[in-house]
């Protein structure tokens, strides 16, 4: 299905907002539902709405408390939300992407800027449901090659329905959907963005670039959308040639972040592109070395390798915590940041307090300190 086959449901409770926004959606080809407050919004909701675009303040439910709700139903909780408003409070805006709500456009709306929002945010729709049918087929076709995989693959299941409950903004779906190409766990993404807000507070950053840091660092590997699947799922090592292939996934990420207005997008675009650079400047894409890497592709490198290490991958077994910390502390001045990689041993605590919430999907051994 094409992106202008789509189904909108826009919300508002001034009339003459709610016919505005509905015909303009309507002449961008597509499909357009409303509702004149939260409680028939809600009631509207359901599989197959692709995009709401919805009030800021109304009577009754405003548009936070009705995204959150949308955000808590299993069923339609991966629909974009665009929040229309005249609210410049920066905290607000913060708030509003913590509940879930991906996009922001300030009353009264430009038509040209509606449309390319609404495109953005439906095509991030399109791409996501089209991600999940192949997921469902690749699943398929390793069932009827193997039965010694069930078990795998009903971990696989289960980290998917965990992602539909999670209430994630579009930067974070986007990232998601690089992930199951991958075939790693959502969980993996959440708990870099947790680490790296955890290790970033203790750095003692401004509470608002720790904020930007958690949700933009799960865009690490967004650039493995690009690499070929007989690259990114091949089961045995790679040949040079490959691996220069795989590394281009820094460039890609880069890519696809590049130009946006947003804070968290824009430094999910140096993280992507800089977070395999080393200390020593050994690493790659670009061999930046010491603070010439930005201080956030530092800080997601200490934590992404520390997630490497802890969990369990398919030709591996999680490592002994002690054995990664040992690990670690063996890159300080090369691979890693000293100052960095010095402030996350000393927050070794906090950390395995947010690799307690994922136990399902972090071995016990990994836990222990």
């Amino acid at each position: 299905m094409s992106e202008t086959n789509r189904t909108v449901l826009v919300v508002d409770d001034d009339p003459e907002f709610r016919f505005l926004h509905r015909e303009l959606l309507k002449g961008f080809g597509y499909a357009v539902e409303s509702a004149s407050d939260g409680v028939e919004a809600l009631a509207l909701m359901r599989p197959g709405i692709d995009l709401v675009v919805m009030d800021a303040q109304m009577p009754n439910l405003d548009g936070f408390q009705v995204a959150e709700m949308i955000r808590q139903d299993e069923s339609v909780a991966d629909v974009p939300i665009m929040m229309v408003t005249g609210l410049e409070d920066r905290e607000v805006r913060l708030r509003a992407f913590d509940l879930g709500i991906n996009d922001f456009i300030n009353k009264p709306v430009d038509p040209s800027e509606l449309r390319l929002r609404a495109r953005w945010l439906v095509s991030l729709k399109v791409a996501q449901d089209e991600i999940r049918a192949h997921g469902r087929m690749l699943e398929e076709r390793v069932r009827l090659r193997t039965r010694e995989l069930q078990e795998a693959l009903e971990e696989v299941r289960e980290a998917r329905l965990k992602t539909h409950q999670a209430h994630l903004d579009t930067i974070r779906r986007l990232t998601i959907a690089g992930e199951y190409k991958d075939r790693a766990t959502a969980d993996h993404v959440e708990r870099i963005g947790r680490f790296s807000a955890v290790l970033a507070r203790a750095m003692e950053l401004p509470d608002e670039q720790v904020g930007i840091i958690r949700h933009a660092a799960p865009m690490h590997d967004v650039g493995k959308l690009g690499i070929p699947d007989r690259i990114l799922l091949k089961p045995g090592s790679l040949t040079e040639e490959e691996w220069v292939i795989m590394r281009s996934h820094t460039l890609i990420g880069a890519k696809i972040l590049r130009d946006s207005a947003s804070e968290v997008i824009q430094m999910g675009e140096q993280i992507a592109l800089s977070h395999h650079e080393w200390w020593d400047g050994n690493g790659y894409p670009q061999g930046l070395a010491g603070t010439e890497i930005p201080l956030e592709a530092r800080i997601c490198a200490v934590v992404d390798v520390f997630d490497a290490l802890s969990v369990a991958r398919p030709y591996r077994g999680a490592l002994p915590h002690d054995r990664v910390i040992r690990m670690m502390a063996a890159g300080s001045g090369t691979h890693f940041d000293p100052r960095v990689l010095d402030v996350f041993m000393e927050v070794q605590g906090e950390i395995s307090l947010v690799q307690a919430d994922y136990a399902p999907e972090v071995p016990k051994r990994a836990l222990q300190p």
